[in-house]
């Protein structure tokens, strides 16, 4: 066991070591927020006011606001899960493409131990990283209204952090083991920089976009992770606004602003409930991980 967390902690210096991987992997993240002051805010904003046909003076505005920040944390918070496993993971390349890799399967160290390293110091990285922006973001909400969540709820959001970092980083294990260099895997991290935003409905909500191109987004476990990370964080927001308007609308507008900014993922006509999304990622994480470990067992030879 030893050799398996001295390993795991040589993979997670690497990373920490690195301020300008670690910058480079919230880069997106960054991108969502100074697009977020600059743009969607405000169109977030609109877009809410224009729905209430009517209700405008049942609902306050610091509710509002709170939600469309939550929003906004949510969002951020589903890039990181992406980026940071990624950045993380390419120390394998790294590895392969120096020939350390030869190196490190010429120990007596197992390769299922090898590549479970690996896996668990990306695991930790993300989840250290985004539980951080989770922490930051949940002080500066609370200090510019009341987010109306309970402890239950927050431990949630840090449950969920802890999903979507394993299971993203199982996900791109596969992805990661298919790289030959370290030319090849950043052009497929800037690539995966201008995508994930949209996958995730960080910058428009996936109900905006085709059945098809949704199904497809919602595919990802990244896109579930996010839809239950604004279902937990936005919860609280919602009940209020919903008491707010006191039943005048049996509730429908609220449920037609979870429709519309996705608190639930839907692929195919199948609409996810939370639980069946935690069934789906924790499937697709078991899946990813059993399938890199043969891949690794099969590819990476003893020298």
């Amino acid at each position: 066991m030893k050799d398996f967390m001295g390993f795991t902690r040589r993979n997670l210096l690497i990373y920490f070591k690195d301020k300008l991987a670690i910058l480079f992997s919230l880069l997106t993240s960054i991108i969502v927020f100074v697009l977020y002051l600059l743009f969607l805010k405000g169109t977030f904003v609109d877009a809410f006011n224009n729905t209430m046909n009517g209700l405008e003076d049942l609902v306050s505005s610091s509710d509002i606001e709170m939600f469309v920040n939550g929003f906004l944390l949510s969002g951020v918070l589903g890039s990181a899960m992406i980026t940071v496993p990624y950045t993380c993971l390419q120390t394998i390349v790294k590895d392969r493409e120096s020939g350390v890799d030869s190196d490190i399967c010429a120990t007596p160290l197992k390769r299922w131990k090898i590549i479970l390293s690996y896996f668990s110091a990306s695991s930790v990285s993300s989840f250290i990283i985004t539980s951080l922006i989770l922490t930051v973001g949940l002080i500066v909400l609370s200090l510019s209204g009341d987010t109306h969540l309970g402890v239950v709820s927050v431990l949630e959001a840090y449950g969920l952090m802890l999903l979507g970092s394993v299971s993203s980083t199982a996900l791109f294990m596969l992805v990661m083991l298919s790289f030959r260099s370290s030319s090849v895997s950043t052009a497929f991290f800037g690539i995966l920089s201008a995508a994930s935003g949209f996958v995730i409905g960080a910058y428009i909500p996936l109900s905006q976009f085709s059945d098809g191109v949704r199904s497809f987004c919602n595919i990802f476990p990244a896109s579930h992770i996010t839809s239950m990370i604004r279902n937990v964080l936005l919860s609280g927001v919602s009940g209020s606004i919903d008491s707010s308007i006191g039943g005048v609308d049996n509730g429908a507008f609220i449920m037609a602003v979870k429709d519309t900014f996705n608190f639930n993922a839907s692929a195919y006509g199948f609409s996810f409930s939370g639980v069946t999304s935690v069934l789906y990622v924790c499937a697709i994480a078991l899946a990813c991980v059993a399938i890199m470990t043969i891949v690794y067992n099969k590819t990476y030879r003893r020298g």
